[in-house]
């Protein structure tokens, strides 16, 4: 999936939008996308100015977006202004590795379960290979 794609199926945008290109996706099981890391990012700025590193709820977002969608490409839709996907819930996270300007952060989202509209995912974010950061993830559609 291209940038277009992916924006047909998230409803974030410009600077919120983390997912860049979807390599492989398996609807019902798994997702393996990417974000380009630019020094351009509006984060960096503060984050930090003398060693610039992608803040962890950033790697979380992303992951989720991931999460998102393969959920929405799960259930055969697009996001509507009538519902929203909810971030529900973040456990085991863990921060391995700094994710710096430069990198490319490989999103590695699996559907562990899914009932009455909340779902949940083992996550991974990896860079050159390397573990730089793992959660499992909620998620809730709810209607507006």
């Amino acid at each position: 999936m291209d940038i277009n794609e992916i924006m047909q199926h998230l409803p974030h945008r410009y600077p919120f939008l983390l997912v860049d290109r979807v390599l492989e996706i398996d609807p019902g099981k798994s997702i393996h996308a990417y974000k380009n890391v630019t020094i351009n990012e509006p984060f960096f700025v503060g984050h930090f100015p003398h060693h610039p590193v992608m803040p962890g709820v950033l790697i979380m977002e992303a992951l989720a977006q991931a999460a998102g969608i393969l959920s929405f490409k799960s259930m055969d839709e697009k996001p509507s202004p009538d519902t929203v996907f909810y971030f529900a819930g973040i456990d085991e996270a863990r921060f391995k590795k700094p994710v710096m300007p430069g990198d490319q952060l490989h999103l590695h989202v699996e559907i562990e379960r899914q009932m009455r509209g909340v779902w949940k995912y083992k996550a991974e974010a990896r860079v050159d290979g390397q573990l730089a950061a793992s959660a499992k993830l909620m998620c809730a559609k709810r209607d507006l």
